[in-house]
């Protein structure tokens, strides 16, 4: 699974970026500022979308930087529209340049193709895994110990969030974010219910296993085989 860093100092902006990402079968890493961005820049991260207007150090003065720390592509976002200005970040090592605001479609596409012609997210290439879970995207599906499970589609995105965190505690704010996009009509309940649904599925799987482990007042998370 490909993962992005988002470097974009708009609250409103970065988060939305991160929904749409993790929606589409992307890893997400934020970063606020250009000097925070560059601290966060790692061999995990496969592509950057950059804001220009950062708070310290501009997107323009990090661009070298970044590229020279973990050459990636870097899609610049901007409300710029001079054409002469776009030309000058491509010579500081930009890859492509989107202007806001934009259309989903066309930055998710956008990132398709810089990511170098790999499998679009959902293509079932990269299969999610966790012990005997098995999370295949491309066909929307989800098995344990080789028996395959139906599962709605809030129940197949809850145990893909769980299983691409496994060990670490997924808080309920991020499953409302990831899962639910922060609908209106989910509330606490409709958690509890649909963690209730996903345990006796995989409970059917292998009656001798408990995968999720509730996390008293913050979330949920898969815990490791003790054997």
């Amino acid at each position: 699974m490909k993962t992005i860093l988002i470097i974009e100092d708009d609250n409103d902006i970065n988060h939305m970026l991160s929904r749409l990402l993790l929606q589409n079968g992307y890893q997400t890493v934020s970063a606020y500022s250009g000097t925070e961005g560059r601290l966060v820049h790692n061999s995990r991260i496969d592509l950057i979308l950059l804001d220009l207007m950062l708070p310290g150090k501009s997107g323009e003065e990090i661009i070298g930087e970044l590229k020279a720390k973990q050459n990636v592509p870097i899609i610049v976002m901007s409300a710029i529209h001079d054409v002469e200005k776009k030309v000058d970040l491509f010579a500081l090592g930009a890859d492509d340049y989107i202007t806001k605001p934009f259309d989903n479609k066309e930055l998710l596409a956008r990132i398709a193709v810089r990511l170098k012609g790999t499998e679009l997210p959902g293509t079932g290439i990269d299969n999610v895994t966790f012990e005997d879970i098995t999370i295949d995207e491309g066909t929307f599906s989800a098995a344990c110990r080789g028996i395959s499970m139906e599962l709605s589609k809030h129940e197949f995105l809850l145990l893909k969030l769980l299983v691409e965190n496994a060990g670490r505690t997924c808080t309920k704010s991020r499953i409302y974010e990831v899962v639910w996009d922060y609908a209106d009509s989910v509330d606490e309940n409709t958690l509890n219910v649909h963690i209730s649904r996903l345990r006796k599925k995989l409970k059917a799987c292998n009656p001798d296993r408990e995968y999720i482990e509730t996390v008293w007042g913050i979330g949920y998370r898969l815990k490791k085989s003790e054997n």
